[in-house]
């Protein structure tokens, strides 16, 4: 088995609360997180598919073709966006956790060489999630 992995970046703003929280209680949890006025992230998005390369091209699929679908069906909808009011996570809050099953569940119709192995999902330099699927 081969694991081929393609980064794309984007940059994006939320904030977490909870509506039913006092503004104390979301800042306990969510720190700057909850920002009344927002706050951004510079995302780095890795996108890992698996499976045997193809004898004739050697690829388990075109990472040209990948960076496309990624580029296609993730960056031009999260890139400078709001990420509460601009992608439905239905009614979840827009954490990196979320974020990263929203975007397997995006791209997992698209990959139709190789199986989708991992979204990995760096928030900043020291927080990373990583997302293999149901």
């Amino acid at each position: 088995m081969v694991y081929v992995t393609r980064r794309e970046h984007f940059n994006a703003a939320h904030k977490l609360i909870c509506s039913q929280w006092s503004e104390e209680a979301n800042q306990e949890v969510f720190g700057k997180c909850a920002n009344p006025n927002w706050h951004g992230h510079n995302y780095d998005l890795w996108v890992t598919v698996k499976g045997t390369p193809n004898p004739e091209t050697g690829f388990v699929l075109n990472t040209q073709v990948l960076s496309k679908i990624i580029k296609e069906h993730i960056i031009e909808k999260l890139d400078h966006r709001n990420l509460n009011k601009d992608i439905d996570l239905e009614g979840l809050q827009p954490s990196s956790e979320n974020l990263a099953i929203w975007i397997w569940n995006t791209l997992k119709p698209f990959i139709s060489q190789g199986e989708l192995h991992c979204i990995k999902l760096q928030e900043t330099e020291n927080i990373y999630v990583e997302y293999y699927g149901d």
